[in-house]
């Protein structure tokens, strides 16, 4: 994706799920984990993607707590679950979802296609440690500017996860066609084609644009759930993307021009003359030699 020549992997580095059976994590506790930049990595020249090295696998044995801490930092729990972690009710805690305090770090759709945020537990676990959250915790009613916001219908768990994930996606950016790519992810096409009117330019944008997180096969409900939450939709948020965006493919552009077709070079004058043949030729001369005779 760098543009640089295709060479072979590292050969002291590991693919993903070798990564992931060497760490003795699931894959999907492994993917956070590079997200959160806990196992860092590094691209993958042969066949795209990402891989590990063998040092940064031997750095993360030899840390304390090993492989407990780890897996640890890479817990994910729901709202019930991470009630209890906070020592609130249900409700409270997905009040204060709601209004942004805490920060999904996943999402998926239950079979009746209702959306499960996730939390880190080691987030929550900070948050109900400071004492500068007590009220929030413990109060018996929320502040009324915050109830108003909820009886409103604020619900700031999509934009926080949107946020999250350009994070994510941005740090593993490898050049600035990527992180333009990865801001472009959030922006419904319409919002692209004013941005970026060239369809070449706009065709190699869209090659760097990664997709929603895969929840369904496309086209069903369920993608379209996910597509809808992957989206931008609040103005204030929409604005901070296309101008972020803008000055991702000035650097882009700086960076490498967005292939397009090689333009085509106008034949030479006396190619696009339609040669008359030999013999017609001699015809012609004959004739006219005739007739002065």
């Amino acid at each position: 994706m760098s543009g640089s020549a295709i060479t072979k992997p590292h050969p002291y580095s590991y693919a993903p799920s070798r990564a992931a059976r060497e760490l003795g994590l699931k894959r999907s506790e492994f993917d956070l984990a590079v997200h959160l930049g806990h196992i860092l990595s590094v691209p993958d020249e042969g066949g795209g993607g990402r891989r590990v090295t063998r040092s940064e696998i031997a750095r993360l044995c030899a840390g304390d707590g090993f492989p407990d801490a780890l897996l640890e930092r890479v817990r994910v729990v729901g709202t019930t679950e991470g009630a209890a972690v906070m020592d609130v009710p249900a409700g409270r805690f997905t009040r204060l979802a709601r209004l942004g305090m805490v920060t999904p770090v996943r999402f998926y759709l239950n079979r009746y296609r209702a959306v499960v945020w996730l939390y880190l537990a080691e987030e929550l676990r900070q948050f109900a440690a400071d004492e500068a959250n007590t009220s929030l915790l413990n109060a018996r009613r929320m502040p009324e500017g915050l109830r108003g916001m909820l009886d409103a219908g604020v619900d700031l768990r999509p934009r926080n996860w949107r946020g999250r994930h350009r994070g994510f996606l941005l740090r593993l950016a490898d050049d600035p066609w990527e992180s333009a790519g990865a801001l472009a992810a959030f922006l419904d096409p319409a919002q692209i084609s004013e941005i970026v009117p060239d369809p070449y330019e706009r065709s190699h944008l869209n090659r760097f644009r990664p997709g929603p997180p895969t929840h369904g096969t496309q086209g069903s409900p369920a993608s379209h759930i996910t597509e809808r939450i992957m989206t931008a939709d609040d103005p204030d948020e929409i604005s901070w993307l296309r101008a972020d965006l803008a000055r991702a493919l000035e650097d882009a552009r700086r960076f490498r021009p967005a292939p397009r077709p090689a333009a085509k070079q106008a034949l030479p004058e006396t190619e696009h003359r339609s040669p008359v043949p030999e013999e017609r030729s001699r015809g012609l001369l004959g004739r006219l030699w005739r007739r002065s005779a």
